[in-house]
This record gives structure tokens, C-alpha cells and sequence, in this order.
């Protein structure tokens, strides 16, 4: 009895000793995972960088997750991070990216996720959403819908949708809508909405809404629909504002236009109708309360319900 006791406690010993290495082992094992990590390394199951990567793997296709990426390379396939990148703004990512912050690279093309937002140094393209932003700092192209705004240092092609605004600093092509205004450092091309305005400060083609004022500093060409005014240098197509459409000086009015006051200053060609309707040089019909055209014979230059010239 006393020899099946002393059997037994060596048993149970030994599976003390056994249960406590496999801790220690299993440990250990943690403690380098989660080293690779903290330390910009990785932990990989994968065969020529493809497979299954834990952290900062610079060069890998297929499943990544990491902390925060950091010079990164190129990464292929579904890429996971929790927080945002550093120093990677010559990074290529290709495929979907989910990011519990901000997602970032130099170049990101396919479908991008980012709690707060989405940030791309360089180009941007697929489908992009952030719960804060999108941004590019060159071109953005395809889907892209920012919680606060949308916006790209050189060109916007695509869909953009931001509930402040969407922006780009040079071009913009496709649809563009601001929760309060869209705009283009130079063209826009498609259909463009802001609450309170939308404009370029080139020229505008399309289809455009402003909830108080749509304009740009060139030609604008298209349907234009301002809720206060609209207005730029040279005008094609149909204009509408609750107050005030504007031709600016040495400009002109090629189309329809209606609005309370009607201020061409320049050439028209076409009609407009209006309480008030100015027009230097007519070629066409103004329909109003006072229709005063500037180059008309002395006799007609100013006159109730409606004026013409054709010249």
C-alpha cells in the first residue's frame, strides 16, 4: 500500500511538471508573437510571402494582420491593422484594407475600411469609406464616401460623397456631392451637389445644384440650378436661381435662363425671364417687369413686359 502511494504521488508530480512546461512553452511562444509585433517583425505561416502573416511583414500576399504599419512595401490580399500607419507613404496595398483608425499607404487599390478614416499618400483607388474622411494626396478614384468629407490634392473621378463636403484640387469627374458644398481648383465634369454651393474655379459641365449659389470662374455649361444665384463668365444651357444669374463683364449668356434678376454683362443669345432683366448685347428675347438692353435702339432700350434684338 504504502509503495502504491509513493507510485502515485510521482504520477501526479510528473503531471504538475508536465502541465506547468507546457505553460512555460506556451508562454514563451506569446511573448515572441507579440515581440514580432511590438518590435516591427513578423510572425509568419506562409510559403514565398503567401499565407498567413502576424505584424509588420514587409512584403506578403494573402491574410495580414498587424498593429500599425510601418514601412511597408507591398502587401497583396486582406490587410489588418488597429492602428494608424507610420512612415509608410511609399507603401502599395492591393486588395481589401480594414483599419480600426485609419488605414494608410502610398498607393491603395480594391475595397478600403477605416474606423475613422481612409488615407492615401499618393493614389486611391476602388471603393473607399471612412466614418470621419477619405483622402488622397494626389488622385482618388472610384467610390468614395467620407463621413465628413471627401477630398483628393489633385483629381476626383468617380462617386464622392462627403456630409461636409467634397474637394479636390484640380479636377473632379463623375459625381461629386457635399453635405454643404463640392468644388474643383480647376474643372468639373458631371453632376455636382451642395447644400450651400457648388462651384470650380475653371469651368463647369453638367448637371449642378447649390442650395444658396453655383458658379465658376470660367464657362459654365449645362443645367444649373442655384438657390440664391448662379453665376460665371460665360454661361451655356439653362440657368435657375430664386435670386440673382450673373454673367460677369466681358461675358455672355448663350441658352435659357430664369431668375429674378437676370444680369448679363455681355452678349445674350436666348431667352431670359425675370422681374429685372439687363443685358448689354441681345440676341434674342427678355421677358420681365423691366427689360433693359444697353446696345438697343434709344427707343428700346428699356422697356415693361418684353424686349428683343436679334444681331
Amino acid at each position: 500500500m504504502l509503495q502504491l502511494q509513493k507510485v502515485h504521488s510521482t504520477c501526479t508530480s510528473f503531471r504538475t511538471c508536465s502541465q506547468l512546461f507546457v505553460r512555460i512553452n506556451l508562454l514563451a511562444c506569446l511573448s515572441v508573437f507579440f515581440s514580432s509585433l511590438l518590435y516591427a517583425q513578423s510572425f509568419d505561416l506562409s510559403v514565398n510571402n503567401k499565407g498567413l502573416s502576424f505584424g509588420n511583414s514587409k512584403r506578403f500576399s494573402g491574410l495580414r494582420m498587424n498593429l500599425s504599419d510601418i514601412n511597408v512595401e507591398k502587401i497583396n490580399g486582406v490587410n489588418i491593422t488597429l492602428w494608424r500607419a507610420h512612415n509608410n507613404n511609399d507603401a502599395t496595398v492591393n486588395g481589401v484594407s480594414l483599419g480600426l483608425i485609419c488605414p494608410g499607404a502610398g498607393y491603395i487599390n480594391g475595397i478600403q475600411v477605416g474606423g475613422l478614416g481612409v488615407r492615401a499618400k499618393h493614389e486611391m483607388k476602388g471603393i473607399s469609406l471612412g466614418l470621419l474622411g477619405v483622402t488622397s494626396g494626389k488622385n482618388l478614384t472610384g467610390i468614395a464616401i467620407g463621413g465628413l468629407g471627401v477630398n483628393a490634392g489633385e483629381n476626383i473621378t468617380g462617386i464622392t460623397v462627403g456630409l461636409l463636403g467634397a474637394g479636390a484640387g484640380t479636377n473632379i469627374k463623375g459625381v461629386a456631392i457635399g453635405g454643404l458644398g463640392a468644388g474643383a481648383g480647376c474643372d468639373m465634369k458631371g453632376f455636382s451637389m451642395g447644400l450651400l454651393g457648388a462651384g470650380a474655379k475653371g469651368n463647369m459641365t453638367g448637371f449642378t445644384i447649390g442650395g444658396i449659389g453655383a458658379g465658376c470662374g470660367c464657362t459654365l455649361t449645362g443645367l444649373t440650378i442655384g438657390g440664391i444665384g448662379a453665376g460665371a463668365r460665360f454661361i451655356k444651357g439653362v440657368t435657375i436661381a430664386m435670386g440673382r444669374v450673373n454673367a460677369a463683364e466681358a461675358g455672355s449668356m448663350t441658352g435659357f435662363s430664369a431668375s429674378l434678376y437676370n444680369e448679363i454683362k455681355g452678349r445674350q443669345q436666348g431667352l431670359v425671364i425675370g422681374i429685372y432683366n439687363m443685358v448689354y448685347e441681345l440676341n434674342g428675347f427678355q421677358i420681365g417687369l423691366i427689360n433693359y438692353v444697353r446696345d438697343n435702339p434709344r427707343a428700346r432700350k428699356i422697356l415693361p413686359l418684353i424686349n428683343w434684338n436679334f444681331s
